[in-house]
């Protein structure tokens, strides 16, 4: 006798944005340069890609690779790939050749989309990947590589009918594949079933509303909701841009995507506000400080614009004042997750906070988020001891093509409950919110206390002088590690590591205080906005001379 279906085959996420296509056709879905392009139409063009990848041999839950900045193209091909029953995987386009290798060798892609600019680093590394059988290349202006013998995006397209080739049916069953870059080694996929990558982080509804039990709910809550616009400021090829971006549309909302190739204040601004969106998604204070600063210099700009969400990386208690001062009423909310956990919680912190060591840093979570101890046992709440955040129920299946990885990430406790780890640490508030503490891999030892470095950075982010940080461990003879910051003044501003410390001194215990303050001309923060822990750790060990010089970095202890 055939298999029962499973109760979750109805949520693929081909089939829930068809059900938003039917109920809401010709609303706008996404908005990218010059292009708009209405849910059909964005159906169409989806279609017409996975007819042409079931003609050129891609096969139903192989794998195919996206490697492009943010662009409509992107979109297209992330569903696209999806529709014809195959597993999109996201590709930084910041890598090198190593990196690309890695992650399309151990992705066993069989397929790339790219743009031409970016894919002629990938020409070197082609004979490694005897998987890679069949490139589609977009025209960005850039020299298209001959060597990459690969098919013109659009001609594919214009080429192929929706109705070319058959897709196979798509289940929630199916996979969702998120490759993502830790802070040591190389990346690692994070594998989902599509329907608990939509339950954890992609279903939005109202506080109250069930969840939705088929695709027909989804499609009548699109059919009803307020067409808000979201302006996605995050890469696409990072989760926090991607799930921003599908949450929209499953709710039959409007995607607007910047399609510059770095962040130009201006041109973001008289984007937001030509397109009147109400809410601006974006990775922490290195996006939101220079949006915030131009906006006060333009007053009038963004009338419509009524909210603010940070994801990756908390907004700190000075940059949320910037935006204070641009619109008083204007929400600012922190969202809390990961690859491997999906979106746990969110924080909205009063603007009365006096900049402690808590601010900003505590997070409302969800009933399936827990706070461990070292048996896997969760916390109870009031409970003073620091944990490892953790979620279960609807978390991924593992790391993809990496066993080991997945027992360490993944581990089942006595009672043979299956958790997620987080990689943070954090303590669990008589309320039941978690105080965010930060990671575990760059924890700071220093004399056997435990320091956990954005917690410091909290602190010396709240100091009106300092325009950004960040906290890494040095080593010490004595005390084996010292806490060691790394700064960056605002404009014109001066001050000295004493008056740094003592700052921090009314704030912290006195062993998580820094020890050693650097100052840099910037922090230099990775793709998605996070700060580079790799670079600091660099500087802090004195590194060489001449990185220390291009940093920026002062001697030791000296703060001008």
């Amino acid at each position: 006798m055939p298999s029962p279906a499973s109760p979750d085959a109805p949520f693929s996420l081909p089939r829930l944005l068809t059900a938003v296509t039917e109920a809401v056709p010709e609303r706008v879905a996404l908005v990218a340069g010059p292009r708009r392009l209405t849910y059909r139409t964005l159906h169409d063009r989806s279609l017409r890609l996975a007819a042409h990848l079931v003609e050129a041999g891609v096969r139903p839950g192989e794998h195919v690779a996206i490697l492009a900045f943010n662009r409509a193209e992107w979109v297209e091909s992330f569903l696209g790939v999806m529709r014809a029953g195959a597993v999109p995987v996201n590709v930084n386009y910041r890598y090198v050749s190593g990196e690309l290798r890695h992650v399309l060798s151990d992705s066993h892609a069989v397929a790339l989309i790219a743009e031409d600019s970016l894919a002629a680093k990938v020409t070197a590394v082609r004979p490694d990947l005897p998987r890679l059988r069949h490139v589609l290349l977009i025209e960005d202006g850039g020299v298209r590589d001959a060597d990459l013998d690969g098919t013109d995006y659009e001609r594919a397209l214009a080429c192929t009918s929706p109705d070319a080739a058959t897709p196979p049916p798509t289940s929630g069953d199916d996979h969702y594949l998120l490759y993502t870059g830790g802070t040591t080694g190389y990346p690692k996929g994070v594998l989902w079933r599509q329907a608990d990558i939509f339950r954890a982080a992609l279903e939005r509804r109202a506080p109250g509303e069930p969840r939705a039990r088929t695709a027909e709910d989804v499609a009548e809550r699109a059919r009803r909701c307020f067409p808000q616009r979201m302006l996605v400021l995050g890469p696409l090829m990072h989760a926090a841009g991607q799930w921003n971006a599908l949450s929209m549309m499953l709710c039959g909302k409007r995607v607007v995507l910047s399609t510059d190739r770095s962040l130009r204040p201006d041109r973001v601004v008289e984007l937001a506000h030509r397109e009147g969106v109400h809410v601006v998604q974006l990775v922490g204070d290195a996006m939101a400080r220079p949006l915030a600063r131009h906006l006060l210099t333009e007053p009038g700009m963004c009338p419509e614009l009524a909210s603010v969400r940070s994801g990756g990386t908390p907004l700190t208690p000075s940059v949320r004042a910037l935006w204070r001062a641009w619109r008083a009423d204007v929400a600012l909310a922190d969202a809390y997750g990961g690859s491997e956990t999906g979106v746990c919680g969110s924080a909205s912190p009063p603007e009365e906070d006096s900049g402690g060591a808590g601010d900003g840093r505590s997070f409302t979570m969800g009933g399936s988020i827990a706070v461990l101890d070292e048996a896997l046992r969760p916390l109870s709440p009031g409970s003073r001891r620091i944990g490892r955040i953790a979620r279960t129920g609807r978390i991924p299946l593992g790391y993809y093509n990496d066993p080991i990885a997945t027992a360490r990430t993944f581990p089942v406790d006595s009672e043979g409950r299956r958790w997620a780890l987080s990689g943070d640490y954090g303590t669990r508030a008589r309320d039941g919110s978690v105080m965010l503490l930060g990671r575990g891999s760059v924890v700071i030892n220093t004399a056997g206390e435990k320091v956990y470095p954005e917690e410091v950075e909290a602190v010396l982010k709240a100091h009106p002088l300092v325009e950004d940080a960040i906290v890494v461990p040095a080593p010490d003879e004595r005390l084996g590690q010292r806490v060691t910051a790394l700064v960056s003044l605002a404009d014109g501003a001066e001050t000295s590591a004493d008056q740094l410390r003592s700052h921090c001194r009314g704030r912290l215990a006195g062993f998580k205080v820094p020890r050693s303050v650097h100052v840099v001309d910037r922090v230099r923060r990775t793709a998605v906005g996070k700060q580079d822990y790799r670079w600091a750790a660099s500087v802090a060990r004195g590194g060489a001379e001449g990185d220390v010089s291009a940093s920026g970095a002062a001697p030791e202890h000296a703060v001008h």
